[in-house]
């Protein structure tokens, strides 16, 4: 379908900035990116989800807060964007982000809401346990059309929801275009000029398999001496409301008990996005050593991938997915020495690292943000020119 169709305006549903969560950063680069391929027209409205505390950071006009926990909320803005010019509602669902047991409040939005809903699952189960189980169906049911960002999450849908295969489609997550030029700057700016630098990125929390990567490090450092492994990113917040810093105090103790002083630099604050790029851009191999395999998408991994960095990886869904068979890039969580022999090996054979940044760089490609959103543009179009054939056959 052309681009020069009469362009849909769309409403985002999601958390969205200032809120530092990952769904509010990736839902304004989606709505920038989408914007850019329509030629920067006026600004798409977002409903963003909110608690009540945080209504005042969302003031401007195309900006509509959500109570996330208050029912009501939900069929508002639903007769809201029916009484407005949106064509199309951009649904960006993750658990943990509607109100209601497991979310169950988007479902009254869902119901009440007259306009076509693309709705893109951040999080989907190979095998749904309730109560996620059931509203997953019922979102998934309610929507026009689904997207994810895994391929296996196609099958998922249709196996343990009976989603027909035409209803569900894959965009990659969206990354930053690289920019390797301030590479030789960051890396002087941080003082690893000398040094051969493993990056992790997150909010911190016991989920992140941290301390297995430690010890893998233990492993190499005797062979490789210059090796730094770079821990980025603030606790997460649930986890310091939990447990304050004890987890990370709990690595910090682990770092001076494996010898890893000089090897390991922790980052412990938000970093901001534009500075985030300019890390992973100036890392020289992306690890993520998380423990869970069920895991379908992982933002810091699509970043990595987007910026053409090598990756070192456990085999969970989004990694298996991402790497396309280059299997030699994913090692079982757990076996700390064959982690070590791996980071010894790439960088004692720096061709073997370059080769993985020149596959990874050609995967990367279909990434970046200005791709993506044309990917978007073209599918929103597509079920709005749907949805107006429908009508006009009914009239």
């Amino acid at each position: 379908m052309s681009l020069n169709a009469r362009l849909p305006q769309i409403a985002y549903v999601s958390t969205y900035v200032p809120k530092k969560c990952g769904l509010a950063t990736y839902t304004h680069h989606l709505r920038e990116a989408v914007n850019l391929s329509k030629g920067n027209r006026p600004q798409d409205p977002v409903v963003a989800v909110c608690n009540p505390d945080e209504r005042l950071d969302y003031r401007e006009p195309w900006m509509w807060p959500l109570l996330k926990p208050d029912p009501d909320e939900y069929r508002r803005l639903a007769d809201t964007i029916n009484q407005s010019s949106v064509d199309v509602v951009s649904l960006q669902h993750e658990f943990g982000i509607f109100g209601g047991d497991a979310g169950s409040h988007i479902i009254e939005f869902l119901r009440r809401v007259k306009k076509p809903v693309v709705t893109t699952f951040h999080t989907v189960f190979e095998t749904p346990t309730e109560p996620y189980a059931s509203v997953q169906k019922q979102i998934a049911q309610w929507s026009d059309q689904l997207l994810v960002m895994n391929r296996k999450g196609i099958g998922y849908l249709h196996d343990g929801f009976g989603i027909p295969l035409e209803k569900i489609s894959f965009i990659p997550h969206g990354t930053p275009v690289p920019s390797l030029s301030d590479r030789a700057g960051t890396r002087r700016r941080m003082g690893w000029e000398k040094r051969r630098v493993l990056f992790t990125f997150g909010l911190l929390g016991r989920s992140k398999g941290i301390e297995f990567a430690l010890r893998a490090l233990a492993g190499a450092v005797q062979a490789v001496p210059d090796l730094l492994y770079v821990i980025a990113g603030a606790t997460h917040p649930e986890v310091r409301k939990n447990e304050g810093e004890a987890y990370r105090e709990e690595l910090m103790a682990m770092i001076v008990e494996l010898g890893l002083k000089h090897h390991v630099q922790m980052i412990n604050r938000y970093i901001p996005e534009e500075e985030l790029g300019s890390l992973i851009s100036a890392s020289d191999l992306y690890v993520t050593p998380y423990p869970g395999m069920q895991q379908i998408t992982s933002g810091t991994l699509a970043y990595a991938a987007g910026l053409g960095r090598p990756i070192l990886s456990t085999p969970y869904v989004y990694a298996r997915d991402l790497v396309q068979g280059h299997d030699d890039m994913l090692l079982p969580y757990g076996d700390a020495e064959a982690w070590s022999a791996k980071i010894i090996e790439l960088f004692s054979y720096p061709g073997m690292l370059a080769e993985w940044e020149r596959v990874i760089s050609q995967i990367g490609q279909s990434m970046h943000w200005p791709h993506v959103g044309a990917q978007h543009l073209r599918l929103f179009q597509q079920i709005v020119s749907e949805q107006r054939s429908k009508i006009a056959d009914v009239g």
